[in-house]
């Protein structure tokens, strides 16, 4: 079996190393439903990618590319220190503000692949009162997020196969192909077969061996931050070691690489929503990546970088005014009242009922009913019949927040 290289036609400021393609043959299942013209449309020669090996590729960098890098992680890491003087807490990781940030990410990234849904949908699935669909996929990003968190303290097999399997549990008719690689071709675009597809991942039997390579150069610590985590997106793309979810799998790894060689230290930063403004761009320096240029997609993230850090320090601001509006309306409440220990929490979960508040602040049935009533009865929380068993509450002004913040994504 032969492989043949992608002829690159442009010299690149930033090369590596292009795929290789091998060449195949494919025949449509025999029970696949499909009319006579359609079967030969997909039956014949393709060809499946050949990741390069990049573990202790050497990369050299041009002077404003790397005047790029450190602009970005600066106003990276000035973010995460603006939101962890905000956040105010010494476990900044289970801070409301944290989550909701994370939770924002997921959702970002989740709408990438056209996965959308609104901060109360979410909420609701959040609280065990949604009705699945969407909201039940985004909330298994979330979950995947969460994992990343730990996959960052210790890069290895075990601790992403985690993440992929708190993305794919919670959605419907996968749990079978979750936490576990791929043993089946898989294919990016072209309909029902590989012969017209934009990206043909590698054959199944390539993946475990394109993943040792993956998780060789994530152990590196001579490369600009923001740099390998783009080359590390691009690689795991072009890999596809999953049946499904390899674009959110993907885009968290993103979060574990910030996260474990330091640059972030407090929060999630929203780097997905910088990618959602461009997605013709993103997908575009994906496969540029792919033929051998990597300055699109780390010019790309870079980018993203930036974007998350200006507009996640907008974020936080207006949920910070809307905490501040809610405390107004709640002049003169003593001090020791469990609305207090509230509040704080509709940032994270802005959709709350009884048990809610009961599992996570261990309030009795009776003071949460009490701390319910004294918030709607001053105007912080309104009563909706959303819920699909209980009656719940909403802050409909941090609702409104995030949903500004997921439109002006959809603008920009």
């Amino acid at each position: 079996m032969s492989v043949t290289d992608v002829p690159r036609s442009f010299p690149s400021p930033l090369p590596v190393p292009p795929i290789g393609h091998e060449p195949h043959v494919w025949h449509p299942d025999f029970d696949a439903y499909m009319s006579r013209s359609e079967r030969r449309r997909e039956t014949g020669d393709y060809y499946s990618a050949v990741p390069a090996v990049i573990a202790q590729y050497g990369f050299s960098l041009p002077e404003g590319i790397s005047a790029d890098l450190e602009e970005a992680a600066y106003e990276l890491s000035r973010f995460d220190a603006y939101a962890a003087a905000k956040l105010g807490m010494d476990d900044h990781e289970l801070s409301p503000m944290a989550s909701i940030l994370l939770r924002t990410e997921s959702t970002s990234s989740s709408q990438i692949e056209n996965l959308t849904v609104g901060a109360r949908k979410l909420a609701l699935q959040e609280l065990g009162e949604g009705h699945g669909g969407n909201a039940q996929i985004v909330v298994g990003n979330v979950h995947a997020m969460r994992a990343a968190l730990d996959f960052a303290r210790n890069l290895d097999e075990p601790h992403l196969l985690a993440m992929h399997r708190a993305l794919l549990s919670a959605q419907p008719g996968f749990a079978q192909y979750a936490g576990r690689y791929r043993d089946q071709l898989v294919w990016v675009g072209g309909g029902r077969g590989p012969r017209h597809a934009t990206h043909v991942a590698p054959q199944p039997e390539l993946v475990a061996g394109c993943m040792d390579d993956l998780l060789a150069f994530l152990q590196r610590d001579d490369l600009p931050v923001i740099l390998q985590c783009a080359v590390v997106h691009a690689q795991f793309e072009t890999i596809h070691p999953f049946v499904d979810g390899n674009g959110r799998v993907g885009r968290a790894l993103v979060h574990a690489v910030l996260r474990n060689k330091g640059l972030i230290r407090s929060t999630t930063p929203p780097v997905s929503a910088g990618l959602l403004t461009d997605t013709q761009r993103y997908f575009a320096a994906l496969g540029a990546y792919r033929e051998g240029d990597a300055e699109p997609i780390v010019a790309c993230f870079a980018d993203a970088c930036r974007y998350s850090a200006s507009t996640g320090v907008k974020l936080i601001d207006a949920l910070e005014e809307q905490l501040a509006e809610s405390r107004e309306r709640l002049h003169g409440i003593r001090r020791d009242s469990a609305v207090w220990r509230v509040l704080p929490r509709l940032i994270e979960q802005p959709i709350i009922n009884r048990d809610y508040l009961s599992k996570t602040l261990g309030l009795s049935p009776m003071t949460a009913s009490r701390a319910i009533r004294v918030l709607t009865e001053r105007g912080v929380l309104d009563e909706i019949t959303g819920g699909r068993r209980n009656t719940v509450w909403e802050h409909r002004g941090i609702l409104s927040v995030l949903d500004d913040y997921a439109a002006r994504l959809r603008r920009d």
